[in-house]
């Protein structure tokens, strides 16, 4: 019976073979030893480490950004491009963040936006408007570019710990485009839901992606990272903004260093109808920030508009920033 079944797999076989002109494969490629990518190995503790090291270790970040935002998709109908603005970023751990938006060339400032654990804040000066709202309110405005919200910045840059009693998974997932490692995050009890996902690119280990869910699988928020670069100072110990010295201060705890930091983010909250491109061109990280540096205050004058609280602040609210 053996036998048999041998004798029919090679008839097969040359059937094949001699089907397509007596050829048995269409195309050959031969990829250079030297052009091949690399798939690094880790395991699920090695990968844990190493995102853990960056969420634990950065405390403060300052950057210089170019920034760009895209309105709308194909699935509300519309999509818009807005102009590219400089903007000057600050961030501290848990929940502080003040961005401020400028004009190229003209330097001009186009927002100010701030946000704490409670409550953000924007400033445009174009329409003399301040509008003020709780960082956990979910009301989503008809026009997607003025649901950018300061906090969502924060959530992308500032990564939260995975901590030891969170239960957490690894999977590979590879495509044409590369191959990679992804952390799921899971939460709950009885019904575990997804809270993370966390991509490793196998070519350099590092994180390439963090998708955000909420209840019943809700994505909120799908951030890319790429271009990883050393940073622009010296680390935990680097001179602190304003061009104050903290030379005598007491040495930080002996940490794990931080000494590369992605170039390139995209940041797309696809509920909120928008997308965020940030090309980082300066990055310091745990530099001492003043905490009056992230205080923002109502400009005089300006027109106080309370984001949420009432059936006509949607409108007041048009020409939120870029």
């Amino acid at each position: 019976m053996r036998c048999v079944q041998t004798c029919l797999l090679s008839a097969t076989l040359a059937a094949i073979s001699c089907g397509c002109h007596g050829r048995t494969v269409k195309g050959r490629t031969v990829i250079p030893q030297g052009e091949r990518p690399v798939a690094k190995d880790a395991t699920r503790e090695e990968l844990l480490a190493a995102y853990n090291v960056m969420a634990r270790n950065t405390k403060t970040l300052s950057a210089t950004v170019e920034l760009k935002p895209i309105a709308g998709s194909r699935y509300s109908g519309v999509i818009e491009e807005y102009h590219e603005v400089k903007a000057f970023l600050l961030a501290e751990r848990p929940a502080e963040i003040r961005m401020i938006g400028q004009a190229p060339v003209i330097g001009k400032t186009v927002f100010d936006m701030a946000s704490d654990a409670d409550t953000f804040r924007v400033s445009i000066p174009t329409k003399n408007k301040f509008l003020v709202g709780s960082v956990a309110g979910e009301r989503n405005s008809a026009k997607p570019i003025e649901n950018l919200r300061p906090q969502h910045l924060l959530e992308a840059l500032l990564w939260p710990e995975i901590r030891k009693e969170e239960a957490v998974t690894l999977r590979e997932f590879n495509n044409e485009q590369g191959r990679y490692y992804v952390l799921t995050v899971l939460r709950g009890g009885y019904q575990l839901e997804v809270l993370r996902e966390i991509w490793f690119d196998r070519a350099n280990l590092q994180v390439a992606r963090i998708q955000r869910f909420g209840p019943k699988g809700t994505l909120l928020s799908d951030v890319s990272f790429s271009d990883w670069e050393p940073l622009d100072n010296s680390g935990p110990q680097g001179s602190a903004p304003n061009g104050s010295s903290n030379a005598t201060a007491p040495a930080p705890a002996p940490a794990p260093s931080i000494s590369l930091f992605p170039r390139a983010i995209l940041i797309d909250r696809p509920h909120d109808d928008y997308k965020l491109e940030l090309q980082v061109t300066k990055i310091a990280v745990n530099e001492e920030i003043p905490a009056e540096r992230f205080k923002l205050e109502q400009p005089p004058g300006s027109e106080l508009v309370r984001v949420g609280e009432t059936a006509d602040a949607k409108p007041a609210a048009e020409g939120k920033p870029l």
